[in-house]
């Protein structure tokens, strides 16, 4: 059997080879702490489990779901964005559910590009910002996140002949890999770019409700026109700690989701019912509580390996969200997958190379909150005694 073509075009997905070196490392004995994968180490919070477990126990939702989504979740959706953002949604037509922020951002690259066309992509960022397009036989185009602009991208500096052949444009804030929170003003151009250039604009938003130090993470679609050329990813993942339940919603251009309904009533059948009741229930205003708990436990956790990085030399930007540290490769190592194999074989502490989320991230390295505070201090001890 041949794979095809286009499977070629694409390297192994990066957290399945993080996920295999780890593997390796523990067979040969070692006591491996990953910092690797954001993937919450706490448990879905109660109020969600409960009404999952109500609706799964209910025979009306074991049957296919539609496409376009329950009316509960469409509704809780439009109630929270207005409620959190000031942003105002028909629940009829400007939300649908996404099984996941991936499939759904994939799935956009098969419904709004041609063999051809191109998508505007951050670099660093989300590996299927560039792994969708090229699947599709788009053409991913690097938008590099400059660091003295606040880990955003130069637009001034995205040539006029690329712009006429871009559909899409993908971003993300508070960022991944960075852990940057958006400048002023930098929706506002991306809003005109999109608008001058006939691009859908595609906001990831998966880390809006992960914020420290009185931080609050706007939503893009509150810059004014941004419904009209752009949509947002909304991700239960990691504000809830629902990771595995690949709950997402796609909302904004009502003529963008409908053609991304289109798509998917070709190639799914939806998102779970129940899902979608726990997904609503998690937007109550009840569960804020929970969020605002387990923001604490991060930004603890931020502060532990920011001063332990501190301690041997790593100085960093200190982030006021997301669930990473974005940290400087020390002096001495030519690539950061050098500085990240290094860490591996010498301390049995995983990094994430900033290489891997593409160009703009060589020199850098990624590490993930999402381990108990014993651990990480383990880890960070680790990396310490590595630099003495």
């Amino acid at each position: 059997m041949r794979p095809s073509r286009r499977l070629e075009l694409i390297p192994p997905y990066l957290f399945a080879e993080l996920e295999r070196k780890i593997e390796e490392q523990r067979a040969a004995g070692v006591d491996v702490i990953s910092l690797g994968i954001g993937d919450p180490d706490t448990p879905t919070y109660p109020a969600i489990v409960a009404a999952a477990q109500a609706a799964v126990a209910d025979p009306g939702t074991h049957r296919y779901p539609t496409n376009r989504g329950r009316r509960e979740f469409r509704e809780a959706v439009a109630a929270f964005y207005e409620r959190r953002f000031g942003v105002q949604l028909d629940p009829e037509t400007e939300v649908m559910p996404a099984i996941g922020a991936k499939e759904c951002i994939f799935n956009l690259n098969l419904a709004f590009l041609d063999p051809g066309d191109v998508a505007l992509a951050s670099d660093p960022g989300y590996p299927v910002y560039t792994g969708g397009p090229t699947l599709v036989g788009g053409e991913p185009v690097l938008m590099p996140l400059e660091p003295e602009l606040g880990f955003v991208p130069d637009l001034d500096a995205i040539p006029e002949a690329t712009l006429r052949r871009a559909r899409l444009m993908f971003f993300n804030y508070p960022n991944n890999p960075t852990g940057a929170t958006v400048p002023d003003g930098f929706f506002g151009r991306a809003v005109e770019l999109a608008q001058r250039h006939g691009i859908l604009a595609v906001h990831d938003n998966a880390y809006s409700e992960t914020t420290y130090d009185g931080y609050l993470a706007p939503s893009f679609l509150a810059t004014p026109g941004a419904k009209e050329t752009g949509v947002e990813v909304f991700s239960w993942s990691k504000g809830y700690n629902m990771t595995g339940w690949r709950c997402a919603a796609i909302v904004g251009n009502a003529d963008a989701i409908a053609a991304y309904w289109r798509l998917k009533s070709n190639v799914d059948s939806g998102l779970f019912d129940a899902i979608q009741l726990a997904g609503a229930a998690a937007l109550d205003q009840r569960v804020d509580a929970s969020v605002e708990a387990m923001n604490a436990v991060y930004a603890r956790r931020r502060d532990l390996v920011c001063d332990a990085l501190a301690a041997a030399g790593v100085h960093v930007r200190r982030p006021q969200a997301t669930i990473y540290v974005w940290a400087p490769v020390p002096p001495g190592f030519g690539t950061s997958a050098a500085y990240c194999e290094f860490v591996l074989e010498r301390a049995g502490v995983v990094l994430t190379p900033g290489a891997a989320y593409g160009r703009s991230g060589e020199g850098y390295f990624r590490i993930s909150l999402t381990t108990p505070e014993a651990r990480l201090l383990e880890a960070v001890e680790r990396l310490r005694a590595l630099a003495s």
